[in-house]
């Protein structure tokens, strides 16, 4: 039996191939570590090969987390699934989810809501566009990163999360990068994988 489950979620146009290949490097390193890297389940553009948790289609700071409430049922049912298929559904104190981008925002919201009482949460590139609810998941530890020069969602997105989810008693840290824009460096990776043996 293994001690812990990494469930990666990509972003907007992408799949879960695109992640798979961060959490095979953190396997490699850490003992007993299960993975997954599942697709969306929303066609991106009528693709057949990319897909994303909710549209971006018309989307505003209003109306974004209406979309996320909407894509609740289908993250939780891909999250039950493979706890199901990998034997951690009565052990969530031993589940991280990994999410980039519109991935992190889905994360940050399951624990948030406080549906999902995992252990932690590492969140590349993303935003808290949920409010953290009186029963969210607080015991989650959260690691939080993102590129300074990040053009699709600013760097202030992931600093104003990190001050709201330490304000409401998680427990948050926050590494930003010179000069990186909307994607992962390998700092990241090393950064991610020191995160997860301290679980």
């Amino acid at each position: 039996m293994t001690d812990k489950l990494v469930i990666m979620f990509h972003g907007v146009g992408s799949n879960g191939r695109d992640l798979l290949s961060i959490a095979q490097y953190w396997q490699r390193q850490i003992e007993d570590l299960s993975i997954a890297s599942p697709n969306a389940p929303f066609p991106f553009m009528h693709s057949h090969e990319v897909f994303e948790w909710f549209s971006l289609t018309g989307i505003t700071e209003e109306n974004r987390f209406e979309r996320i409430q909407l894509a609740r049922e289908y993250f939780d049912q891909t999250v039950q699934r493979i706890l199901d298929e990998q034997g951690f559904a009565d052990r969530l104190n031993q589940v991280i989810f990994c999410g980039f981008s519109q991935g992190t925002i889905m994360s940050l919201d399951a624990v948030a809501s406080g549906r999902w009482p995992i252990a932690a949460v590492i969140g590349f590139s993303g935003r808290l566009a949920s409010p953290i609810e009186a029963n969210a998941n607080n015991t989650a530890k959260v690691s939080l990163m993102h590129g300074e020069a990040d053009e699709v969602i600013p760097v202030y997105e992931s600093q104003d999360a990190f001050k709201a989810l330490r304000a409401a008693g998680f427990n948050v840290e926050l590494e930003t990068y010179k000069g990186l824009g909307h994607s992962i460096n390998e700092l990241e990776l090393k950064r991610g994988l020191e995160f997860l043996k301290t679980l």
